[in-house]
């Protein structure tokens, strides 16, 4: 009546596909690293940031219920939302577009060492 508690002769290899947990190369990373980490951050919190300010935009045009006043606010922070959107996302296009051009690597950015 052990079945429940049998050994099983089935094992499972779990590899880490993403390689997290191996942190020995943060030691290596360079004020370039960090920049990079940091203009991708920022282009990140201004598409979410977007996102949110046009949601909330939608929720205030819903709950306006036919005022004048709140559905114009309402229609002015979507429209506000879209074109910061539009902004950040025409920024990222024309460095990546530059980037290609180029070959210039301005998404990717090394910075060279002083003295070598």
């Amino acid at each position: 009546m052990n079945l429940l508690a049998q050994e099983s002769k089935f094992t499972v290899d779990l590899a880490n596909p993403a390689n997290l947990g191996n942190y020995s190369n943060l030691v290596n990373l360079g004020p370039a690293q960090y920049l990079k980490t940091g203009v991708n951050l920022l282009f990140s919190i201004a598409g979410v940031a977007s996102f949110i300010f046009l949601l909330i935009g939608g929720l205030q045009w819903i709950t306006a219920g036919g005022d004048k006043e709140a559905t114009e606010k309402a229609r002015k922070r979507i429209t506000s939302a879209l074109v910061g959107l539009a902004i950040v996302l025409s920024a990222y296009a024309l460095l990546s577009i530059i980037s290609t051009l180029f070959g210039v690597t301005l998404l990717e950015l090394t910075i060279p060492a002083i003295g070598k």
